[in-house]
């Protein structure tokens, strides 16, 4: 299901490529390029690294949730996490791309419950505050706005509803320390990168990978895409003009 088309032309990465992937070392990273989304898988933590796409309500459907299942484009004689790696962690499967971004088509919905698209998510941060902004974003999109979305993990590090690990499945799948996520709010589908401006809306959290924050409003988390690129070393929004990428990045982002 990968797509032929370039990294430069793909719609979800339409405002940059966080890590400039295509040039990243194949041995250690693998560029999964769906039609669904983007996704940059990191063979040392056996999670994604980030995953880009776009938003809009052409997206939106209500097909039940498929079953999890390994990645069947994984590169041959990589660790392939099954559902069965996450049994008895005490963290969740965590979405990267959420399961209701995806839900139009059968194959959309398959494309995000491969186990590539997800990471070892303590219970209190994928049902509360995570889950909080994941339904704020549709609902946006369900008024006619359009998002762009990049989102990750970071650290090492989690404490989950059996205590603190650094690692599950026999230390094979890293376990964050935080998930963080960026969105770019255009006032309407079909603006792309043109409609990004010094006034666009941008939604920045970095949420800690921890029980006893269930009830948190995912506003308690925002930060700065800047204070993001100091964490991760990720250079987002690459492909925005320098004083407007300048102005989303160090700019607070306003709670609404």
């Amino acid at each position: 299901m990968n797509r032929n088309v370039s990294v430069a032309d793909n719609i979800h990465l339409a405002l940059g490529n966080p890590s400039h992937a295509a040039a990243l070392p194949a041995d250690r990273y693998h560029l999964f390029q769906r039609s669904q989304y983007v996704l940059l898988y990191d063979r040392t933590t056996s999670t994604p690294a980030w995953a880009s796409w776009q938003l809009n309500a052409s997206w939106l459907g209500n097909l039940s949730r498929p079953e999890f299942t390994p990645d069947p484009e994984m590169p041959t004689g990589w660790f392939t996490v099954t559902p069965r790696s996450y049994t008895g962690s005490g963290f969740d499967r965590g979405h990267i791309v959420p399961a209701a971004d995806r839900n139009r088509t059968p194959e959309d919905s398959a494309a995000v419950f491969y186990m590539s698209n997800i990471a070892p998510q303590a219970p209190d941060n994928n049902r509360g505050p995570w889950e909080q902004l994941e339904s704020y974003c549709r609902t946006l999109v369900r008024s006619g706005k359009e998002l762009y979305i990049i989102a990750g993990p970071t650290g090492q590090g989690g404490v989950g509803s059996l205590g603190g690990k650094d690692a599950i499945a026999n230390n094979k799948i890293t376990v964050p320390a935080a998930f963080w996520k960026i969105v770019v709010v255009n006032n309407r589908p079909g603006l792309g990168l043109a409609g990004v401006t010094q006034n666009t809306r941008v939604i920045v959290v970095l949420i800690p990978n921890q029980q006893g924050i269930k009830e948190e409003n995912w506003q308690t988390f925002r930060t700065t895409i800047r204070e993001l690129e100091q964490r991760t070393g990720y250079d987002f929004l690459s492909n925005v003009p320098s004083a407007v990428q300048n102005a989303l990045e160090t700019g607070a982002n306003v709670p609404f």
